[in-house]
């Protein structure tokens, strides 16, 4: 055992356990140790003699024995740190451990290890840190009502030290990603992820992701299913999950990697992961290729004309079965707020090219195995979804006149978007 910035112990390895395609319960995969700043993975013996072993993915750590180092540029395995709790995770165990997590609290002080063995078990994707390799002990709590859950959200925000009951309400939610408020439910056979607004929003943001959403799936992407919930006079957004499955004996879980991991590029690095290298990886290594294509190039629209231009390479993630890439469902398409007309989105387009233009879009289409007639249509296939079903799901969403407008007249269609395309595409 090793002290952190924080004085607290921390140990010097982990066991990372997997639940393979099928499964209702996991296995030990291997250990990650501490090698400086590097997390150096060694695949188990007993894992290795499998029949029915699978690589954690693959390009990144392929079944062989020994040790397996980060990538370049990397502390860890991008495909674990996938299953790492990402910021707001960190704050709620931070506020834990140490009696605070408000934005002033400095996430560094915790290790990662920490952070991974002190984060829930049921995480995104199909993994879990253990500090046994033999006896697996899940992290996990009671039910909870969504009234406790946002209660508990609020004090980690606002930096309060959560009491017992608070803690283990949010306790379940912090190995998953993103810097937003958010916390994992289930409701008979479905799991979800529960959104909560933040105290910094300075507009619906919760309402605004529902509509988007919404819109998405009219547009025939394929999006995660999403429902709106009133909780203590406020709005939360539920996620259906699609990396779980429930089975008579128990929930089966889904292998996932994000296109941080698909680049190999950390976070300091993701300024350059691009839509161009993305879709050269699908067309080399996804099952189906050309509809995986087709499918990005349409999310690419959509957060154009919606105005999420948060489309970070975390926000963009795949299934891995052992053999075969496919993406997940879309998630996290959250129209930002802004205060002129010019936007950027997170990923660049084509070249060094970021411009939240549909001129941009039209100019990668090649990239996505689309003529230039084919990428017209499905922009004007999407603006004429947003356009007629807007009244509708605005009117699901109880949207106020005010939200309406600010959504329809700043963010969604507009005007920036369509500047140096052809006029027909409006």
């Amino acid at each position: 055992m090793t002290s952190d910035r924080s004085g607290t112990k921390t140990p010097k390895e982990a066991y990372v356990w997997i639940w393979l395609p099928g499964a209702t319960t996991p296995v030990v995969a291997g250990r990650i140790v501490r090698d400086g700043e590097r997390r150096i993975f060694n695949y188990g013996r007993s894992y290795l003699a499998r029949h029915d072993r699978i690589p954690i993915y693959g390009p990144e750590l392929p079944l062989r024995s020994g040790s397996i180092v980060p990538e370049t540029g990397l502390s860890m395995a991008g495909c674990l740190r996938d299953a790492a709790p990402d910021a707001w995770g960190r704050r709620v165990i931070l506020n834990r451990i140490l009696g605070h997590g408000s934005k002033d609290g400095d996430i560094a002080a915790l290790d990662e290890f920490t952070y991974l063995l002190e984060s829930g078990s049921d995480r995104i994707g199909a993994l879990d840190f253990q500090q046994s390799s033999s006896e697996y002990v899940p992290r996990t709590v009671q039910a909870t009502t969504l009234e406790e859950l946002l209660s508990a959200a609020e004090k980690v925000e606002q930096g309060v030290p959560l009491t017992s009951g608070l803690d283990l309400a949010l306790f379940h939610g912090t190995s998953l990603g993103g810097a937003r408020p958010k916390a994992m439910i289930q409701e008979g056979d479905t799991s979800m992820i529960a959104k909560f607004s933040s105290s910094t929003d300075i507009y619906n943001v919760v309402k605004a992701e529902y509509v988007a959403m919404r819109l998405a799936a009219r547009a025939g992407l394929d999006v995660a299913p999403v429902r709106l919930a009133h909780v203590a006079g406020k709005d939360v957004l539920l996620v259906e999950r699609f990396d779980r499955v429930k089975e008579k004996d128990g929930w089966t879980r889904k292998v996932m990697v994000s296109a941080l991991t698909l680049f190999g590029l950390d976070e300091v690095m993701a300024r350059y992961a691009s839509y161009e290298d993305l879709a050269e990886i699908i067309r080399h290594r996804f099952a189906s290729p050309r509809a995986a294509l087709h499918e990005l190039y349409g999310r690419l629209v959509f957060n154009i004309l919606c105005g999420n231009t948060d489309d970070h390479a975390r926000n963009h993630a795949s299934f891995w079965d052992g053999e075969h890439l496919a993406l997940t469902p879309a998630y996290d398409i959250c129209p930002q707020s802004r205060s002129g007309n010019v936007a950027s989105q997170a990923m660049l387009i084509v070249g060094d090219n970021r411009t939240s233009t549909l001129a941009a879009c039209l100019e990668t289409a090649p990239s996505f195995q689309l003529s230039e007639k084919a990428a017209k249509d499905i922009i004007t296939r999407q603006v004429g979804v947003i356009r007629d079903g807007w009244d509708d799901i605005c009117k699901e969403a109880e949207l106020t006149e005010f939200e309406r407008n600010l959504f329809g007249q700043r963010i969604f269609l507009n005007d920036f978007v369509f500047e140096g395309a052809a006029e027909g595409l409006r």
